[in-house]
């Protein structure tokens, strides 16, 4: 990572000279407390813009984690010429905007695919139903016990906000006044649920 020079620093709000400073600490120290607050100071905003791109909560929600997943991983890659939040929402754009890609093109393969006879009446058998059959029915039955399962093993406090929140649908500030806890703190936490819960359902290990 290149150092903070004078000219750099003069270009910097004060705002994102702190961030420097956390980068440094996080870079240099492995200080953990640097990369939360990082995550801290600008999850919200990464995952708003990810909502006005894809339009899909639950994809937002990954593609933040990815983002900064992402953005923790490069680092040393980082130049103080720019503010680490733009460095970081470029990071976050340019994955969102592959994702959409990738699903776009998914989508209209799944849709435009044809057999070897591209004339064959039975190119509508290709495009899938809306409606589940039964061995989709049974499997989407299973990949929510298994997130049931993966919920049951998180830790108390990161169990009690993915149960508040997803299944009995309550709002952050619902959550708070039952809680007695401070929306901030809400948030914090249920952003870590959802870590857990997404690094334990790509590794399909249920301990944490």
């Amino acid at each position: 990572m290149e150092p903070l020079n004078q000219e750099n620093e003069q270009k910097l709000t004060t705002k994102a000279v702190y961030d420097y400073g956390l980068v440094t600490r996080a870079l240099k120290e492995g200080d953990q407390k640097a990369y939360a607050e990082l995550l801290q100071r600008y999850r919200e905003s990464v995952f708003f813009m990810m909502m006005k791109m894809c339009n899909n909560r639950d994809d937002a929600e990954d593609l933040t984690i990815e983002a900064f997943g992402r953005a923790f991983k490069k680092l040393d890659q980082y130049s103080p010429e720019y503010a680490f939040s733009t460095w970081l929402f470029k990071i976050a754009s340019n994955n969102a905007i592959d994702f959409i890609r990738r699903k776009k093109l998914k989508s209209s393969i799944s849709i435009d695919h044809r057999s070897e006879d591209n004339e064959s009446p039975d190119h509508a058998a290709n495009i899938k139903s809306a409606v589940l059959d039964p061995e989709e029915h049974f499997i989407r039955k299973q990949k929510i016990e298994k997130i049931r399962l993966l919920v049951d093993n998180l830790k108390p406090k990161y169990k009690e906000m993915i149960e508040l929140f997803y299944f009995q649908e309550m709002s952050h500030e619902e959550i708070s006044k039952k809680l007695g806890l401070p929306i901030g703190t809400i948030k914090a936490q249920l952003f870590r649920a959802r870590d857990l819960l997404y690094h334990a359902l790509k590794s399909g290990e249920g301990k944490y």
